[in-house]
């Protein structure tokens, strides 16, 4: 795993995640401000795995996931949201919706690379 798009509306967030993962991660990221802007170059950067925020105006988390999904090209690329909402209902909904996981927000930003990590192993382990 290499490429990592962090979808994510909130820029001190994008900051944070970016710095994160590309520096202790080593990672390379693309950024999109909106689940619209992540629909229209996700296909082109071929991303490893996708951190998508629940909660966006306009398109949320769900609704981009379902966009994505509707592309051949990011039909099977992992999904990991991220959200403050963690109750046990609400991450089992994210999973049936395609996640691989759920990443609490906020996060810890030391333990941002291996909480990937983590969760794209043993999502590909299954």
């Amino acid at each position: 795993m290499q490429m990592v798009m962090v979808i994510e509306d909130e820029p001190d967030i994008q900051v944070i995640a970016r710095i994160a993962l590309e520096k202790l991660g080593k990672f390379d990221v693309a950024v999109c401000g909106s689940g619209a802007e992540a629909v229209r170059i996700a296909q082109n950067l071929n991303p490893d795995v996708i951190l998508l925020d629940v909660m966006m105006p306009e398109m949320d988390g769900p609704a981009t996931l379902k966009k994505l999904r509707e592309n051949p090209k990011l039909s099977s690329t992992p999904v990991i949201f991220m959200t403050a909402k963690v109750q046990p209902g609400e991450i089992e909904r994210y999973k049936k919706l395609g996640a691989i996981g759920v990443i609490t927000k906020p996060f810890d930003p030391m333990t941002l690379p291996a909480a990937v990590r983590e969760i794209w192993s043993n999502a590909d382990a299954k």
